[in-house]
């Protein structure tokens, strides 16, 4: 059946249905929301709807779900000041990202020169990549029960790594405890920045919720 296109127009004259650049800059997380592939759903989900859920509202008095904090965005950070010599290993980075979490990444820009470092105003130095939905559930599930577990002598994350409003950082020495990356295909081992975006308000409220979701923190 041949495409019908959209003739209204939209403000300025343009043609409504015609996706815009910033639409097709957010074209994974769309494609994620009506695909074939996004009607799994992912384990973690019913985990937090069937057990996190009352157990939060029973240890903080919540008066309904709404009030229940949960999981907003996972944001993957990756810096590499070495791109200033050699962009290839940024763009190897950037494809590590999408390895691992299944969504290309956005190469991040310098916003300021630093002459120290060789540094001008819109060089690439790094990667990362957004997570919301499904993808950003089955993120963070593959990051407890298989990543972190394969990290070196490991005996939980820290509990101090909150930022006051119940988001968590964590960052990760290397790469490499991900399944998904072989050791012998890499071009450098670097680290990473994973930001954990919640709706708590605050810090006791953020831990619970990752806790309830296996979050492995230290005692």
């Amino acid at each position: 059946m041949a495409e019908v296109k959209d003739t209204k127009k939209g403000k300025g004259g343009k043609p409504a249905g015609r996706p815009s650049k910033k639409d097709s800059a957010n074209k994974p997380q769309a494609l994620d929301d009506g695909s074939e592939e996004s009607k799994f759903q992912p384990r973690l989900r019913d985990t937090y709807r069937d057990k996190a859920v009352p157990a939060l509202m029973k240890e903080f008095g919540y008066k309904n779900m709404m009030q229940v904090p949960k999981l907003e965005r996972i944001v993957l950070n990756v810096g590499m000041s070495e791109a200033i010599q050699n962009v290839k290993l940024l763009e190897s980075a950037a494809g590590e990202l999408g390895m691992i979490t299944g969504q290309r990444a956005v190469i991040t820009k310098a916003k300021k020169a630093i002459a120290g470092f060789k540094l001008r105003e819109g060089m690439p130095i790094g990667a990362k990549v957004t997570l919301r939905n499904r993808r950003m559930y089955e993120f963070f599930d593959r990051l407890v029960s298989l990543a972190l577990p394969r990290i070196r002598d490991f005996r939980g994350v820290s509990p101090k790594a909150f930022d006051g409003r119940g988001n968590y950082t964590l960052g990760l020495k290397e790469q490499l405890i991900f399944p998904e990356i072989q050791y012998d295909e890499v071009a450098s081992i670097h680290g990473m920045d994973i930001t954990i975006v919640t709706t708590a308000r605050t810090n006791d409220e953020g831990k619970a919720l990752l806790k309830s979701l296996g979050m492995p923190f230290r005692a």
